[in-house]
């Protein structure tokens, strides 16, 4: 066997006969199985022993050779070799066709490969390969055609009038491989290259089409008659098993029924052939052996498919490779590993964050062979089989034993669907009773888990090597921010957010008030002996507290509250002490009105200053960011348990809770609704006299609703109690929101109907009061339209997730610095005046490519090519810069990848970005995760004047990946000027646009709807829109540059992403949108070898005209190609992935004819083959690595070592390379 790790490339070409020969172990001639008495293969037949090898480990046959002793023996009684049975799922035998037989992958597939070689009609070609037309092989000296169609009656017509033997004339494959077999590649392509010098239109794009293929072969070396078939391969028969069921039946693969007919319908046309049978007898079963060749290789591709019982139609070779439950999708890709358990979760409050609680039983099966090795070790047992039976048995001593094994032994856990890499991370294992897996309450986000039943699967990383990265690199206490923007991922949710909003508030006049302590024990002894509230307002001396007070803040006395006291004892020492919820406190520390100067009266400087807010669940957020980017992972991961328990505690001593009584009700609610009422009425009278039309009338009515639902909301905001347990939780951010409350007490508002039409007709009660049953009719329909469109939404998006991931998943990075003489212009996106992405944002974590200098001062801020930090960023912003050139993915040069410098940090970590990091995959996931969240719909714009509907959410952002014609276009210029004029055409209900400048003029043609975006006098630039609407990446292309609609498709995605509050680094995106423009199209391949038309990797093309430049001669030109994710994944140079992700059939029919090699660059094909993928530790540089100690140690002669001696060769330390 080849060992996967050793090889670097892999190429698929066409099979020629001898080549199947090789491959074959014998020929199989009869269509038998296995006998059905004696349950054995029958000789020559499909399971035939003698070729195909023993069906039992080292035994023949017929047994007169058994045990491994004999291996090698070939039996000279039954002829089967003795060797393990498993060479049963990689020996091949053949069937000899006694007629050629086409293969119609290359025959049907599109376009038909075989009419293109023979430049003929696949209707012709298959009127000739199922025997309803003669061609023409050799015209001879008759006025023939050579290739030209004839049917029985002219083929007649024409012997009787030249006479027999005066030309050549056949039908079935074997007429066309006689055609194949006089195609010359040199000469055809010749020609074709000087026919493209002059043709155009539709004949110029069959001649590139033509010219491909036969390049394909020439340039190969697969010979165009290899596409008709003499000699048909017979796969290995484990790979088509027959099963025996309980009942003593049989249940085989369908392959062996197709295999069984076309070796039927050979051995009768053998037989008729051996009897000179009529030719019209032999041309039918000529016919029906294609056909059966046909169904084996692809059944179901032309005519109708056959059917086993049941009429289902039969799993062909070609089923058995596609789509998801095809051997790519499911075997390949994926497989179901040992080792793994899955189980309900249930929280687990007290674990650490490196930590799962897991059941004993399954702990003790997962960890079996490791408990079995100790047991063993220890002698308790002799052997493994002892060792085995003891565990199974459930011996008492088995369970101290699986304590140490699992100390220090990290487990995966999953949760599907894995929508993001935060979705499996390892954990430490502590054992626990029950049966659920426990989970850490802060990974639930991450993960997207809760606790109503949701199931997680978890798994054992076995080596030494996979457990060091499982502990070094998936450890769920170090992914504390997501990478898709690099915010954190574990903020505290629902009761640790109460318990802390609880624990920080402050209340006048509470038990206590004005107290001053000494220091925090004896606060907190005050506390527990009831003297003081937690929420009262004491003094604290500063001193006490270890704290970095400036020298002012120094000796004094602080006011706080005891539970502030207590909230910051779990602060870092190093974070000022936190009085306040806001960024100044937390970074600048607490202002000078809380400090007293010794002796001063507290009590009347605290009745003097203002109650603060608590700390509400977006300062947490806050908090744990900024001891995230002072200490970074551990010191954070130990904060957030600290934080985690003092919320649990104090949310238990809140005592919280909510009963009907807690709602509040709005005296005057009666009053506004009639107010509305009178305006509606109001409303319609004017419709009613014609003053407004309908659509007015819709809008203003639904206007007024949705001001009269305001109002209420605005009463409720202004009359809550802010120690009202509902107001509390809504406040603190730990569940729901106002638009909740406001359901609940304020009134439920318009509703949209099933088209997503608003109703005119409001749900004026609310939850406390009930609904009526209209009401309750009414609200059913938003329900149920929410559901359905989650569900959808849900499928749409993993597609979106999936194709994405394809594209991009070779895009690794690759090198530290790509060296590019080219940056990216970037300045904040906006939408009219609306701010979508702030430069600030859009700066922090790149790298600059010129210096940046303060625009008054000139001062240099930041040099070229250094990283830009959030505080240099903010600096930048501030002095007033308004766009700076920063390295960027566009511009990056590295090859089948990007360097760390166009990168910049990897957001997951907040640190620089590590060679091997795989970004593309990171990226796919990072766009698609959030997918569910966006809307589905098209918004209607509610009787505007406008002619589109804008696509928004999740279709406008695959429109833009799969570089769609937008709904709504823009109508843009080609002429960078002014708009000279705007003129309208009644009767074509139509406006025209001028535009003069320098090049020259432009007119444009806009729909009389369209709303103008300029007017007469602006100036405008090359691509710039005229109209609203989106504009078409194609045509931008067309007149900018390929930079210009890079940035065009950013700004894009960031729009719709941004709208719907979703967050998403720029690099993600910029990793998409480069590798949707990679390909370019030969325009005029110059003195290179190219072809004409061709579409080739941007860096080949490159290549090929660095060789004819430094020659001196003529380069190729070539124009950029914007094509879709879903194509651009299918013209990778990787034939593996591109088969593994749709259109299997097409895409190996193409790789085969051009013999092409994939040099398994990316993840998904090493995936395939079994080979570590080229990412993270998998990268050659990484791999390769060996251990050197320090201060080698010289050995001259072999001598014992002295004590002192071993212990210096021991601890000599272990550098990397």
């Amino acid at each position: 066997m080849v060992d996967v790790n050793r090889f670097k490339s892999m190429q698929i070409t066409l099979a020629s006969p001898s080549k199947v020969r090789s491959w074959s172990y014998g020929e199989v001639k009869k269509p038998e199985t296995i006998n059905y008495r004696t349950l054995k293969p029958e000789r020559e037949g499909l399971f035939d022993e003698v070729i195909f090898g023993p069906t039992k480990d080292w035994e023949c046959a017929c047994g007169k050779y058994k045990r491994i002793r004999y291996k090698g023996i070939v039996c000279d009684r039954c002829g089967v070799e003795v060797t393990r049975a498993k060479v049963r799922r990689e020996r091949m035998g053949h069937i000899e066709l006694k007629a050629p037989v086409s293969h119609i992958w290359y025959f049907k597939g599109i376009p038909s490969r075989m009419g293109l070689t023979l430049d003929m009609s696949p209707r012709a070609l298959e009127e000739v390969i199922y025997f309803a037309a003669y061609v023409v092989i050799d015209p001879k000296d008759t006025p023939l055609e050579h290739k030209s169609i004839m049917t029985e009656r002219e083929y007649r017509e024409r012997l009787r009038e030249y006479g027999p033997g005066s030309f050549v004339a056949k039908m079935g494959a074997e007429a066309i491989q006689d055609l194949l077999k006089q195609v010359d590649l040199e000469a055809e392509i010749a020609l074709l290259k000087e026919e493209l010098k002059t043709a155009t239109g539709q004949k110029r794009v069959k001649a590139v089409r033509r010219l491909d293929v036969l390049d394909a072969f020439y340039k190969s070396g697969n010979k165009p008659e290899w596409m008709v078939l003499n000699i048909l391969p017979v796969i290995p028969p484990d790979l088509r098993p027959m099963v025996q069921l309980d009942g003593g039946r049989f249940a085989a693969s369908d392959l062996n029924d197709l295999y069984r007919r076309v070796i039927n319908r050979n051995n009768r046309l053998a037989r008729l052939l051996e009897l000179n049978a009529p030719g019209i007898i032999v041309q039918n079963e000529k016919r029906m052996l294609q056909e059966a060749v046909d169904a084996l290789i692809d059944n179901g591709r032309r005519g109708r498919p056959i059917t086993g019982p049941g009429s289902r139609p039969l799993k062909s070779l070609s089923h058995m490779l596609k789509g998801k439950q095809g051997r790519f999708r499911q075997n390949l890709l994926g497989k179901r590993v040992d080792f793994s358990g899955r189980s309900v979760i249930a929280v687990g409050p007290t674990l650490k964050m490196y930590q799962c609680g897991v059941p004993r039983e399954m702990a003790i099966e997962l960890f079996k062979p490791f408990v079995m090795r100790e047991i063993v070790a220890r002698d308790i047992v002799q052997n493994v089989k002892a060792a085995k039976r003891l565990v199974e048995r459930g011996d008492e001593r088995i369970w101290d034993i699986l304590e140490e094994v699992i100390k220090e032994h990290p487990v995966l856990l999953n949760r599907a669907p894995t929508l993001h890499r935060l979705g499996i991370q390892a954990f430490e294992p502590v054992l626990i009773d029950g049966k659920a897996l426990r989970l850490h309450p802060l990974a639930c986000e991450a993960y997207n888990a809760d606790f109503d039943g949701d199931q997680m699967a978890i798994h054992v990383p076995l080596s030494e090597e996979a457990q060091a990265e499982a502990r070094i690199l998936m450890l769920a206490a170090e992914h504390i921010l997501n990478p898709k923007d690099g915010k954190p991922v574990v903020t505290p949710s629902q009761d640790m957010v109460l318990g802390n909003y609880y624990l920080t508030m402050e209340e006048a006049g509470r038990e206590g008030e004005g107290m001053v302590f000494k220091d925090r024990d004896e606060a907190v002894m005050a506390y527990r002996n009831g003297y003081v509230h937690l929420h009262s307002r004491v003094g604290i001396t500063t001193d006490s507290l270890n704290k970095p007070w400036t020298e002012a803040q120094q000796h004094k006395i602080l006011l706080t509250t005891v539970g502030k006291i207590l909230f910051n004892d779990i602060m870092p020492a190093e974070l000022p002490y936190l009085q306040e919820p806001n960024n100044a406190n937390l970074t600048e520390g607490v202002p000078a009105k809380y400090f007293l100067e010794s002796g001063q009266d507290a009590k009347s400087a605290i009745e003097k200053l203002e109650l603060n807010v608590p700390f509400k669940k977006k300062n947490l957020g806050n908090i744990i960011a900024e001891i995230f980017k002072r200490f970074r992972t551990t010191e954070t991961s130990a904060f957030l348990d600290r934080l985690k328990n003092l919320g649990y505690n104090h949310s238990t001593l809140a005592g919280l809770t909510v009963g009907i009584a807690d709602i509040p009700v709005v005296e005057d609610k009666a009053e506004i609704i009639e107010e509305s009422h009178k305006r509606v009425e109001q409303i319609t009278k004017q419709f009613r006299r014609g003053m407004i039309t309908d659509d007015e009338r819709y809008n203003a009515v639904t206007a007024e609703w949705r001001a009269a639902r305001e109002r209420l909301e605005k009463r409720l905001i202004d009359n809550q109690d802010p120690k009202n347990p509902i107001v509390m939780m809504m406040d603190s951010g730990a569940r729901g929101n106002i638009s909740n409350f406001s359901q609940l007490a304020g009134m439920r508002g318009l509703m949209a109907a099933p088209n997503g039409r608003i109703m005119e007709l409001p749900i004026l009660s609310n939850f406390r009061e009930g609904l009526s049953v209209l009401e309750m009719f009414f609200s059913t329909h938003g329900a149920r339209k929410g559901m359905t469109d989650t569900a959808l939404k849900t499928a749409d998006s993993g597609y979106l997730t999936r194709r994405l991931v394809d594209v991009a998943q070779d895009v690794i990075i690759r090198e530290d610095d790509c060296g590019t003489d080219r940056g990216l212009l970037i300045r904040s996106i906006t939408e009219g005046k609306e701010m979508i992405e702030s430069l600030e944002e859009r700066l922090n974590g790149r790298y600059t490519k010129k210096t940046v200098r303060h625009p008054e001062t000139g001062e240099v801020i930041i040099g070229p090519d250094e990283l830009i930090t959030e505080d240099k960023a903010r600096e930048i912003v501030n002095a007033g810069v308004e766009e700076v050139t920063i390295r960027s993915v566009f511009t990056c040069n590295t090859r089948h990848g990007v360097c760390r410098h166009c990168y910049g940090i990897n957001l997951a970590t907040g640190d620089a970005v590590e060679v091997g990091e795989a970004v593309g995959t990171i990226a796919a996931q990072s766009i698609g995760e959030p997918g569910t969240q966006l809307t589905m719909r098209t918004f209607h714009t509610g009787g505007v004047a406008s002619n589109t509907d804008i696509t928004q959410g999740l279709p406008r952002v695959q429109e833009i990946f799969e570089a769609r014609n937008p709904k709504g276009e823009a109508v843009i210029t080609e002429v960078k000027g002014e708009v000279t004029a705007i003129e309208e055409d009644a009767s074509t209900r139509t406006k025209k646009v001028f535009v003069s400048g320098a090049t020259g003029e432009g007119e444009y043609v806009v729909p009389y709807t369209a709303r103008m975006k300029v007017e007469v006098g602006d100036h405008v630039s090359r691509g710039a829109a005229l109209t609203e609407g989106s504009i078409q990446p194609k045509h931008l292309l067309a007149v900018r540059d390929v930079l210009s609609v890079e940035t065009y498709l950013l700004a894009e995605v960031q729009k719709v992403y941004r709208s719907q509050g979703v967050e998403i680094g720029d690099k993600h995106i910029e990793v998409m949108v480069r590798q949707m423009i990679r390909k370019v199209r030969v325009m005029d391949p110059g003195d290179t070898d190219l072809l004409m038309g061709t579409l080739m990797d941007i860096t080949d093309f490159t290549d090929a005209n660095k060789d004819v430049l430094i020659s001196g001669g003529v380069p190729a030109t070539a124009r950029p190609v914007l094509m879709g994710i879903t194509k651009a994944s299918l013209e990778t140079n990787s034939f593996l992935s591109a088969a593994s992700f749709q259109e299997t059939t097409r895409v190996l029919t193409d790789a085969a004819i051009r013999g092409k090699k994939d040099h398994l660059l990316g993840l998904k094909e090493n995936v395939i083959i079994g080979k570590i993928i080229p990412a993270g530790t998998g990268m050659a540089r990484y791999r390769n690595l060996e251990p050197q100690a320090v201060n080698e140690v010289e050995i001259i002669d072999e001598v014992p070592l002295t004590d002192e001696a071993a212990d210096a060769v021991q601890t000599a330390e272990v550098v990397e390379e």
